[in-house]
């Protein structure tokens, strides 16, 4: 039985997923967002950014306050959100993990797991996973012993969400945060 260790620390995992997939932006730390621990790659949008730098509206990530900000009555007051997700994806032992990590934000970004090499030789993987995966729009990728990844399966290049909600508008502030740290 194979070790059940990853292949290379989480960040290089990731950085390497991100770029095989062509996402664009900053790689951000690993994350804790609604409960599970993804990692975000997001844009910072300057224009969006500075302004809100002049109205002294900084990142909010108080999650009640901004579902306010879909009330009708407060909609044209709202800062512009200042980053663009690109993609969300968690790097994960086990496929169900992956999975269960990165299914809720497939509709405000583009989502994928990178799992171990061993994971993809199993029967589970090809009768469960990809089927799901692609089922979700999940992209999938395995990491090889030095760490490369490789594609399995592509996923979903489109983001169903038209506008965002309140929930989006809240993952948005909270990669904001984290984002401007990164950055400054």
């Amino acid at each position: 039985m194979p070790t059940v260790e990853l292949p290379a620390p989480v960040e290089q995992l990731a950085a390497g997923a991100a770029a095989r997939l062509g996402w664009h932006g900053t790689v951000l730390p690993p994350m804790t967002l609604l409960g599970r621990r993804v990692v975000v790659v997001a844009e910072l949008l300057t224009d969006a950014h500075a302004e809100r730098i002049c109205l002294g509206c900084p990142p909010v990530p108080d999650r009640a306050t901004v579902a306010t900000w879909v009330w009708p009555e407060l909609r044209e007051r709202v800062p512009a959100p200042a980053v663009r997700i690109n993609g969300v994806l968690a790097v994960a032992r086990h496929w169900r993990t992956g999975l269960v990590s990165t299914v809720p934000f497939s509709r405000y970004a583009e989502t994928a797991i990178v799992l171990p090499w061993w994971a993809a030789t199993t029967h589970d993987y090809l009768v469960n996973c990809l089927p799901r995966a692609r089922r979700h729009g999940v992209g999938v990728l395995t990491a090889d012993p030095e760490g490369v990844t490789d594609i399995d399966l592509p996923g979903a290049t489109e983001c169903t969400a038209v506008e965002l909600d309140a929930t989006g508008r809240w993952l948005n502030e909270a990669v904001y945060e984290r984002l401007s740290t990164v950055v400054e």
